[in-house]
């Protein structure tokens, strides 16, 4: 006897996790450094995600389908962090755009949609909503019509609510993340003490590097079998990574680059960006020159520090 089709269904019990950045980040800064400017303090997203997975996992029967991160940016462009977070396994950036009040527009709608869309499709049988505006309680109906469950996660508030009573009232089950389990992804940025008299600025520094009657590097030793490779010299390696620092800065924006801060260690997305870069303006690979990467870094961030007014006593490494 044949099987009648009883139309599309999950193979296997699966999950999402939405979250709006936004609402996330603003919550976790109030309530753990009461703060609320996002420039004043650092997210170790990628361990952050992966702890909201493994809480999901220990919660949601199933297997998790993706993360979906809704941020937003200026004119949809990346920043550091964003383009980092992109780059992590399971987990699909959205961006909406940000307006010059630092307002998001878009964000709401595209969690909307996804999550209906997911609903819809069967794609899964149970959603994690990280979320807090009553916007989205349309959304969270529609997705229980096709028989999705949703699952509302909301962060601890220092006092009162930070999340809609409506979409409160809609959810399947509602959880708050308690600030002691987002506490160790989330730091204050510390400040930046300007120069003093007697700390040479970051231009002195560098074109000290670079003039006539700077020190040579001592010449390597030949390798066995023959002479060794003739390089691209240091000044015009550093002077690529600053012309590269520079075109970042104009347009990617200065808080992007700002993200970079304290340096100098880069992110390896973001490093291998700059290498990309630097061997496209110079013709040539610097693969096989590993002293040349580390002039090209220097270059970069002697742009950078100069940007933002930064002292330095030694060119950092």
């Amino acid at each position: 006897m044949a099987v009648p089709d009883l139309g599309p269904h999950p193979i296997a019990a699966k999950y999402s996790i939405l979250v709006d950045v936004g609402y996330l980040y603003a919550a976790a800064g109030e309530v753990l450094l009461q703060v609320k400017e996002r420039r004043e303090y650092r997210v170790a997203a990628d361990e952050l995600i992966q702890a909201l997975q493994k809480h999901a996992e220990d919660r949601i029967p199933g297997e998790l389908l993706r993360v979906y991160w809704y941020d937003a940016a200026r004119d949809r462009v990346p920043t550091v962090d964003q383009r980092v977070i992109a780059q992590l396994p399971w987990v699909k950036v959205r961006l909406g755009n940000l307006n010059t009040r630092g307002q998001q527009k878009g964000v709401d709608a595209q969690i909307r949609s996804d999550l209906e869309a997911l609903a819809r499709h069967h794609a899964v049988s149970d959603t994690v909503l990280l979320a807090g505006d009553e916007d989205m309680v349309p959304a969270v109906e529609a997705a229980q019509a096709y028989g999705v469950r949703v699952h509302l996660w909301g962060v601890e508030p220092p006092y009162g609510t930070n999340q809609a009573e409506r979409l409160v009232w809609e959810a399947d089950t509602v959880e708050v993340l308690s600030a002691d389990f987002l506490k160790p992804y989330f730091s204050r940025v510390p400040q930046v003490v300007p120069p003093v008299s007697t700390t040479p600025s970051p231009a002195q520094v560098f074109a000290g590097r670079t003039s006539v009657g700077a020190a040579k590097p001592a010449a390597r030793p030949a390798p066995p079998g023959g002479l060794p490779k003739l390089g691209p010299s240091r000044p015009r390696v550093e002077e690529v990574g600053e012309h590269v620092a520079q075109k970042w800065i104009l347009t990617r924006g200065r808080d992007n680059i700002r993200d970079l801060l304290p340096g100098p260690i880069l992110p390896t997305v973001i490093d291998t960006e700059l290498l990309i870069e630097a061997e496209k303006e110079l013709g040539t690979s610097l693969r096989p020159y590993p002293e040349a990467r580390v002039w090209l870094r220097d270059g970069f961030w002697a742009r950078v520090y100069r940007e933002f007014d930064i002292g330095v006593g030694v060119s950092p490494k």
